[in-house]
């Protein structure tokens, strides 16, 4: 009896080290897969910082309007994800911040001369107050209904600034042209959307992995049984709205004084805000890497059929039919799809 016991307490010993073992090498794969992700990201980084430099081998103005325009909406994005993917609150009007961020700073830029490039942060700040007011009323609804009045929001500041004369109404003003040579202009732009994109997918990562994070992610389930749980979910939600606008605001921001010019049918149109959502659903809505690929994509599909076709309804087919086959074989998007299927490649895997 005694020999028998020994016995099974020997193999309970041997399966409780093998299941050790085991769970320790589970980690250590887990760490040098994010190490890996960590460097390819690092490494894109110092790419893209070093871009600019193709300037002293010739003009390249067109390929840094690109980047830049891409880190703008890869930025955005991101920021939107907070809400959509993570919070399951689809926003048709989040580019009402984009306008907020692009008139308040544009507007002090105009009046005393202070660069936008100084002024986002606080742009993005009045931003986020405004999504975590507005955020109070519409998001008490759900569903289609949110969707309305996430429209309506965008309508209202259409209607508004098209009427304001201060800001120039539906006519704009020009803010002050950079006095940087034409080949070095778009630098402190390109920079200033590079950090902040880098920010708002740094602040996508930091939320996907703490606990308000998963608070927003199980109340994007069913808000009920969360709300049950003891998440407080109008806290979360409006919170989520919030940081997402503040982002969104700095891009705005940064892209009026680089445009030299603030006009409403340019920050607030619907098409701003489908392009975010577009992004998200194209590249995997509710991950970390989902938005940066789907702004990517679309980008370049754009400019494929725009070079090709020339803005004309042709281009939007062309983008329109990619969107269909993309979401026919990628259901989920396509780092979504991927990630289910197990075949997601590892510099992609942040979620």
């Amino acid at each position: 009896m005694k020999t028998a016991g020994r016995s099974a307490a020997g193999a309970g010993d041997v399966a409780a080290v093998v299941a050790a073992r085991r769970e320790m090498n589970q980690r250590l794969a887990s760490t040098r897969r994010e190490g890996r992700s960590w460097g390819f990201a690092i490494g894109c980084l110092l790419v893209l910082a070093a871009l600019p430099l193709l300037q002293f081998a010739g003009n390249f103005n067109y390929v840094l309007h690109m980047a830049l325009y891409t880190f703008m909406y890869i930025a955005m994005a991101s920021a939107w994800n907070i809400v959509g993917g993570y919070t399951g609150y689809i926003s048709l009007g989040h580019n009402v911040f984009f306008g907020i961020g692009g008139y308040f700073s544009g507007m002090i830029l105009a009046s005393a001369g202070i660069s936008t490039l100084i002024t986002a942060p606080a742009a993005g700040a009045v931003a986020a107050v405004f999504g975590f007011l507005v955020g109070l009323v519409t998001l008490r609804v759900r569903g289609p209904s949110f969707i309305i009045s996430s429209i309506a929001l965008l309508m209202i500041a259409r209607i508004l600034f098209d009427n304001w004369d201060y800001v120039g109404g539906s006519n704009g003003l020009s803010v002050p042209l950079s006095t940087l040579p034409v080949e070095w202009a778009k630098l402190p732009y390109f920079y200033a959307m590079l950090v902040i994109a880098v920010l708002s997918i740094a602040a996508s990562y930091r939320i996907k992995h703490s606990k308000f994070g998963l608070g927003l992610r199980a109340l994007s389930q069913d808000e009920v049984k969360a709300e049950s749980a003891g998440i407080n979910t109008k806290l979360y939600k409006v919170a989520a709205f919030a940081i997402s606008a503040f982002f969104v605001g700095m891009a705005g921001a940064v892209w009026g004084e680089y445009l030299t010019y603030i006009r409403p049918n340019i920050f607030l149109i619907i098409l701003v805000a489908a392009n975010m959502v577009l992004m998200c659903i194209l590249g995997g809505k509710g991950t970390v890497t989902g938005p940066i690929v789907g702004a990517i994509l679309l980008i370049a599909f754009n400019e494929f059929f725009v070079a090709y076709f020339g803005a004309s309804e042709l281009n939007i087919l062309g983008t329109g039919v990619i969107m269909l086959l993309a979401l026919m074989f990628f259901p989920l998007g396509i780092v979504g799809t991927l990630a289910r299927q197990g075949r997601l490649p590892r510099f992609l895997d942040w979620d």
